[in-house]
């Protein structure tokens, strides 16, 4: 197939194929061809998953460890499913343990046997040919790699040591939406264009299967649901927009909302190519160095989506908190139980509502019940009258209570 230099193919090129679809027989990456091998052992296992997710990624993790083992083991796909019980469980824990013994995640390892005997499974072993293979052990809060959730004031440094606008329209945007990388990476300019115009001070970001067409893991678990942006995430976007507009014109509906900006890309292609899952950890990752965290190496996307979460589950500007079930919503989970059901996600005006009471601000807002009581204090002492129109604000860890002007 025809390319250019560091993997640079034209956008009307069809895509290469990738190892485990040329290994595997699976003569096409879209249309109707995509997804059938020729192996009757592979696609059982790909009709198997067709049926309980319509995930490409999901699909593509399973061949993939098949593929790692097939070329471990050097058996093709017919020759392993004709293997006796006994020997296929022999292979099967060792090329586990050989994977543990390169120091691999303890949750890594037991998702391939898991993976591995689904394949067996689909291809007859069952009953008592059930593949029976030894897990292993994984502690509680266990992680391989360590993680560090960064703090509000930190956020806000690492959105001020951003290299570009765009660097800090994406930090702003995945901390205060709580957005998962790939939905992020998915989001098309259309998808916010009417709020952003309109000048929304709190942007909906919607989520919803769909995405799945531009980016495999956009919508976890098919899970539909909506967020919102912060004023300053909002306010973000729009500088960046605005930038991105002088310098390669107008922005389509459906060009991605966070462009790529590698430089071999010519300048025309730059602004329609949509940012990766890597490149934006590494965005992240710089933005924590340059802002001093002494842990950035382990600030990531997903620690951001943590940061939210503390957001969420915090004393909100009325001194309230947020409901239980808006905060799950919000993180685009499925409530437990009966409670997904009978929750009610179609009221917009009242999620945005809810969403405007958490505080997002660099110093803390002070709570309303609290202004409200010092005034009434002040008001008691005979410094203020009622005919004073209040602002109250903090200011070096003091009250400032002044006429409105």
């Amino acid at each position: 197939m025809p390319g250019k230099a560091f993997g640079k193919f034209h956008p009307e090129e069809p895509l290469a194929l990738r190892r485990f679809e040329i290994c595997f027989k699976i003569q096409s990456r879209k249309g109707a061809a995509s997804w059938k091998s020729c192996y009757p052992s592979v696609q059982n296992l790909l009709d198997h998953l067709s049926r309980y997710t319509q995930s490409e990624s999901s699909r593509e993790k399973y061949l993939r460890h098949l593929l790692q083992f097939h070329r471990w083991s050097s058996l093709g796909p017919e020759q392993l499913v004709e293997l006796p019980k006994r020997r296929a469980q022999l292979l099967i824990q060792g090329f586990a343990d050989e994977l543990a013994a390169k120091d691999r995640s303890k949750a890594y390892v037991n998702s391939v046997i898991k993976r591995l005997r689904t394949f067996f499974r689909v291809n007859g072993y069952i009953g008592n040919h059930k593949l029976e293979v030894h897990s292993y052990f994984v502690p509680t809060r266990y992680r391989k790699v360590p993680e560090y959730i960064p703090t509000k004031t930190e956020v806000f440094a690492m959105a001020d040591a951003a290299g570009s606008r765009r660097d800090r329209g994406i930090i702003l945007t995945l901390w205060s939406s709580g957005l998962r990388v790939s939905t992020l990476c998915s989001l098309n300019y259309g998808d916010v264009m009417d709020e952003l115009e309109r000048g929304e001070p709190y942007v909906m970001m919607q989520v919803n299967p769909a995405m799945k067409e531009r980016v495999p893991d956009a919508c976890k678990g098919q899970i539909p649901y909506y967020t919102f942006i912060w004023s300053e995430a909002g306010e973000a976007l729009r500088s960046y927009l605005a930038e991105r507009r002088e310098k390669y014109g107008k922005i389509a509906p459906d060009d991605p909302l966070f462009h790529s900006d590698w430089t071999l890309w010519n300048r025309e292609e730059r602004s329609k190519r949509r940012l990766g899952r890597r490149a934006v950890g590494l965005i992240v990752k710089r933005a924590a160095k340059f802002a001093g965290i002494h842990q950035w190496k382990h600030v990531t996307p997903h620690t951001l989506r943590k940061s939210f979460e503390s957001a969420l589950r915090s004393p909100t500007v009325d001194g309230g908190r947020l409901d239980k079930g808006t905060q799950e919503f919000f993180m685009g989970h499925i409530l437990p139980g009966t409670q997904d059901v009978y929750y009610d996600k179609t009221k917009v005006d009242f999620h945005r509502e809810e969403y405007a009471k958490l505080d997002f601000s660099r110093s803390g807002i002070l709570k309303r019940k609290t202004v409200d009581k010092l005034i009434d204090m002040a008001k008691l002492e005979g410094y203020l009258s009622d005919s004073w129109l209040f602002v109250a604000k903090v200011s070096d860890n003091r009250v400032v209570v002044r006429r409105s002007t």
